[in-house]
């Protein structure tokens, strides 16, 4: 985000390890789904291991009521507990969006990010979508100028890192993805760094796969279409008879994936990387994928990706510039949802300043 401009008005309250911070400030809640509002709701307090953030963010993601969204975001420290070393007042930082308790069966078998009581900033604690947000300190990574518009990609970027290592790609692979949203741009990069050597994207038409394509993300580009899909991916068959060694499937789209499993060559791997609804079933061939010993796994976020993420940034390596294409206030988010829905930008950002 920006600076935080505006007078700090007679409620506002000194803290001895921060800036003026006001008693209250402006978020954007949901009371349950689909019903939001902005709100006036108290700053909230930190402790002696916590920052507050003072934010610019994009991002939705677990479900709590009520619950205050943005799981992807940035922002300028504005206080600091007494115990906190790693961040200063009036850094920059992007914040890892999950926090584990450490302590239960799967975090002690050094598994967190599959943690029983795994807290989502955004989805079960409040998120971002608010002038000010407290995190744990050791979840804030420095940003330095990094501009707020590509900083607030670190997190899907950090997604994607995880998503990486999942794969384990060989040296020399073919790889297809299916999907070029901005987390599909970003892991499409991350895969032609890490081993592929021939990346095939196939997307949708529109503003998404026009930008992976002026970015040169990929080797080579293949439309769906939504008239006539199966002709695409007939084609898309036909030209590569041995298929894949490895397949994404980054769409979130049931029939996508499905189908992606016939693209994967003997001895492949099938990634399920989209999103899917709890209730969605697919129907594979059992068969297919022992007789072809076909790898399925899954990439499902990310935890303590992000200094990786930002090493390839300051490289030059990991472009993001571009990717977010629109921003609104606050008070547009009903507006900011359509023009998602109806996929007329690549990726909108909320901005406070």
């Amino acid at each position: 985000m920006t600076e935080h401009n505006g007078d700090i008005d007679a409620a506002s309250r000194q803290n001895k390890h921060g800036l003026d911070v006001p008693k209250k400030m402006k978020a954007l809640q949901y009371s349950e789904a689909e019903k939001f509002a902005v709100v006036e709701i108290d700053v909230p307090e930190i402790g002696d291991d916590d920052v507050l953030d003072l934010h610019y963010h994009k991002g939705e993601f677990l479900a709590r009521f009520p619950l205050i969204p943005g799981h992807e975001a940035t922002g300028t420290i504005a206080a600091t507990g007494r115990n906190v070393k790693n961040v200063a007042i009036g850094d920059r930082v992007a914040a890892d969006a999950l926090q584990a308790c450490l302590s239960c069966f799967h975090c002690t078998r050094r598994k967190p990010l599959l943690c029983d009581s795994l807290l989502g900033f955004g989805g079960n604690v409040p998120g971002g979508f608010a002038e000010y947000c407290r995190y744990p300190a050791r979840l804030v990574h420095p940003i330095g100028d990094l501009p707020d518009l590509e900083a607030v990609l670190v997190e899907p970027a950090a997604c994607a890192a995880h998503g990486i290592e999942r794969m384990q790609i060989e040296v020399g692979s073919r790889v297809l993805l299916f999907g070029c949203g901005p987390t599909g741009m970003l892991l499409a990069q991350l895969i032609r760094l890490n081993g592929a050597a021939h990346l095939t994207i196939a997307s949708k038409g529109g503003p998404k796969l026009d930008l992976a394509k002026e970015l040169g993300i990929a080797d080579s580009f293949i439309t769906i279409s939504d008239h006539q899909p199966q002709v695409e991916m007939a084609a898309l068959a036909s030209a590569n008879p041995y298929g894949f060694d490895v397949v994404v499937e980054a769409t979130g789209a049931p029939t996508v994936l499905e189908q992606s499993i016939e693209f994967v060559r003997k001895g492949g791997k099938l990634v399920v990387y989209g999103v899917y609804d709890e209730g969605v079933k697919i129907a594979w061939s059992p068969f297919r994928i022992w007789e072809n010993e076909i790898t399925v796994l899954a990439s499902f976020c990310s935890m303590g990706h992000m200094p990786h993420v930002l090493e390839y940034v300051k490289s030059g390596k990991l472009k993001l510039g571009g990717i977010v294409s629109k921003t609104y206030r606050v008070e547009e988010w009903a507006e900011c949802l359509e023009v998602v829905r109806r996929q007329e930008v690549v990726k909108a950002a909320i901005v406070f300043d």
